[in-house]
């Protein structure tokens, strides 16, 4: 039988589901103090969930998804490794300046017509900076 400490220990989720929340919180230009504060915690102890090293309730983990404008499912494990590992990496993309941004206008724009053109100028511009002796 399993002791109160025991099953209270963080594990590799707990950190997953940290890292996640600290590359959204980020990606949002948010402090510690401030996601801390809209769900009624320290920074300290915010500090304590993106480094995995304190379990976060259901409750709290909702509030913070919340906060970060995800839905919690965003913020938990998933049985696929690659997904998961995709899934970092696009996080990490939104840590660019600009990209929450550019991806909310994007997706404000209704016509596939209209999408397909604004991706076209963003994959030229990028090719652009990319040619060699400019």
């Amino acid at each position: 039988m399993d002791t109160p400490s025991a099953t209270r220990r963080a594990t590799k989720q707990d950190r997953i589901v940290g890292e996640r929340i600290q590359k959204l919180r980020k990606s949002k230009g948010l402090s510690q103090t401030a996601l801390g504060r809209a769900v009624g915690v320290t920074f300290q102890q915010i500090q304590k969930y993106e480094n995995g090293m304190n379990r976060i309730g259901a409750g709290r983990l909702s509030e913070i998804a919340q906060m970060l404008e995800v839905p919690v499912s965003t913020l938990l494990d998933s049985d696929d490794g690659d997904a998961v590992e995709d899934g970092v990496a696009a996080l990490s993309f939104l840590q660019a300046h600009g990209a929450v941004d550019l991806l909310r206008a994007y997706n404000a724009i209704d016509d596939d017509r209209m999408r397909r053109e604004v991706l076209a100028i963003v994959r030229s511009i990028v090719r652009l900076q990319q040619a060699p002796g400019d």
